[in-house]
């Protein structure tokens, strides 16, 4: 059976007291720990960490963050000027983002530092800072990930100028007269040592091609297990595999390059719990399933509809015996699963889980990541709920209120 990650029995049971169902959890114990591994990655030639706040932005995890001297990596103008809201310096702000920004003056302007992720976005930098400093993004044809839709290197995917198209990289860099500082690329989810020093040393072939390049960034996708069945990775053996590319490279070149990471689910994954009631159990007879109701779902966690992802369930209950169940969330939607087929959310599956009664708790691991910053918000007029951080002294803090039906419609004419 799965266990709790940081949560008690007890201290779910206060929470819930004073927060209510369903209510996202983090723990700045767990995300201060997961932030000094990342912080002790190996390297050759200084290390820079940014944090992927697409995972998380609010401001209370931004502000643990920066309190360590984790820089930010921004996926689009607005997490760009909601980290300058939160008092993050726009210095220590990457923005790396499949669109151009809209106020691309403003915000290169206030400081925050530009990656390039296509020629078009480089020609309309170019034409709007002549002569500035700047990162490419290149996609250096290689992929990995856990699911295909985590993989963002390759063929398949649209991140980055493809690695054929350098020489056009080169013109537009002379005509506009930039200074091409910095290399980013990022495959996507894995754990293999070996793709990483792969990825590592294609990517130092295109830093040889730029002289003036300084740091290397390699990106995130640093693999996190949430599962007891899961592998987590080994950030000492990838760090020291790519700490070697890099003295090889200097070797070579007599350059030392800085390196750069961008970790998000590493950091953030097993530091969120959600805490549910079950409010329903309703069975589809012989040879159908035992389904278990949550008042959550896919407007709060759309991991495992979205790809077949798997999240450890833990029940509050005193049930001695086991059963297999189908867990499911409260959205009118048939995808509003908990529990599909690892890696195929078309499937379903069950779990096997101690016996429970309407009224249990259930604790959903896993979910600091990519649930609360993604998710079907609001579908069939949920409420987000509200969202709390244990700080280190075991204290609750209130970080983000539940929604009002009000504010859900505030904007509509």
């Amino acid at each position: 059976m799965e266990k709790l990650k940081f949560l008690t029995k007890e201290k779910a049971k206060e929470i819930v007291g004073k927060y209510g169902t369903p209510v996202f959890v983090y723990d700045q114990k767990t995300l201060e720990e997961q932030a000094q591994k990342v912080l002790n990655f190996p390297n050759a030639y200084g290390l820079t960490v940014r944090y992927a706040m697409k995972a998380n932005p609010l401001k209370g995890i931004l502000s643990v963050f920066d309190n360590l001297g984790i820089h930010i990596d921004a996926s689009s103008e607005n997490e760009a000027y909601r980290a300058m809201m939160v008092g993050i310096p726009a210095e220590n702000i990457m923005l790396t983002s499949q669109e151009l920004p809209k106020r691309i003056k403003d915000v290169i302007d206030r400081g925050v530092y530009f990656n390039a992720c296509s020629l078009n976005q480089l020609e309309e930098f170019g034409k709007a800072f002549p002569g500035r400093e700047l990162s490419i993004r290149i996609n250096p044809g290689l992929g990995s990930g856990g699911v295909n839709r985590t993989n963002v290197g390759g063929p398949s995917a649209s991140f980055g100028i493809w690695h054929e198209q350098v020489d056009e990289v080169f013109n537009l860099v002379e005509k506009y007269a930039l200074h091409v500082k910095k290399i980013h690329t990022h495959i996507g989810s894995g754990s293999d040592p070996e793709v990483w020093e792969k990825v590592a040393s294609m990517s130092l072939k295109y830093v040889e091609m730029f002289k003036e390049v300084e740091t290397l960034n390699l990106g995130g996708g640093f693999k996190v297990a949430r599962m007891e069945n899961e592998e987590s990775i080994n950030l000492e053996n990838v760090g020291q595999n790519i700490k070697k590319t890099f003295e090889d490279f200097y070797n070579k070149t007599q350059r030392k390059i800085h390196l750069e990471i961008e970790p998000g689910t590493f950091l953030m994954a097993n530091s969120g719990s959600l805490i549910s009631t079950i409010k329903d159990i309703v069975s589809t007879g012989e040879g159908g399933f035992e389904f278990l109701k949550l008042d959550t779902g896919m407007d709060s966690i759309l991991r495992p509809s979205l790809y077949g992802a798997q999240h450890p369930l833990i029940t509050l209950s005193a049930g001695t015996q086991s059963k297999d169940y189908v867990v499911v969330g409260h959205c009118c939607e048939s995808g509003d699963i908990l529990t599909p087929k690892s890696g195929d959310p078309e499937e379903l599956d069950t779990r096997k889980l101690p016996q429970v009664s309407k009224g249990d708790l259930m604790v959903i691991e896993g979910v600091g990541a990519y649930c609360s910053s993604m998710n079907a918000k609001n579908y069939n007029s949920f409420l987000s709920p509200n969202e709390v951080l244990i700080d280190s002294d075991g204290m609750l803090s209130l970080i983000k209120k539940k929604q009002t039906l009000e504010q859900v419609m505030e904007n509509e004419i």
